[in-house]
């Protein structure tokens, strides 16, 4: 009896390891592409520029305190914290060029709905791939969902 219990219990330890080793990574890029997917159609459907601006506004800043309580917290190599800082600089040129801020004309607000689908495509065709650990993966979706 004591040895089937040892074999069951072996068992599901392997399968419990294997199963965290293929989870272990997963990709930021994606993540953020979902939360700004979210964004915009949020932003389309609303009606009020101000509004509209707000939720852009509150997106990039999720986004951004998500990258920089990543960056704090991950143990990530010289080449990830770089790949990141430059996914973060490209968020914040975008929120940037919403207010019009480092040289940028602030975006009129009949073409904020635009910026969003401009945005969103900046998002999507990013070539960074940034992968993370599944710890530090799960931390981004909490910040994400706490500042909703």
């Amino acid at each position: 009896m004591k040895s089937i219990r040892l074999i069951i219990t072996s068992i599901f330890l392997l399968f419990a390891f294997s199963s965290m080793a293929v989870a272990q990574s997963t990709n930021i890029t994606e993540t953020f592409k979902k939360h700004f997917n979210e964004t915009v159609q949020k932003v389309q459907q609303t009606e009020s520029a101000d509004e509209k601006r707000l939720i852009l506004n509150e997106s990039f800043t999720k986004m951004i305190a998500a990258l920089d309580r990543i960056e704090s917290d991950a143990n990530l190599s010289e080449d990830k914290i770089a790949q990141l800082q430059s996914y973060k600089l490209g968020i914040t040129e975008k929120q940037n060029e919403l207010n019009g801020l480092d040289g940028f004309d602030e975006i009129l607000d009949e073409d904020l709905d635009d910026f969003s689908n401009f945005s969103q495509d900046f998002m999507e065709q990013a070539n960074r791939t940034i992968t993370i650990g599944l710890t530090s993966a799960l931390l981004l979706i909490i910040i994400l969902i706490l500042l909703v």
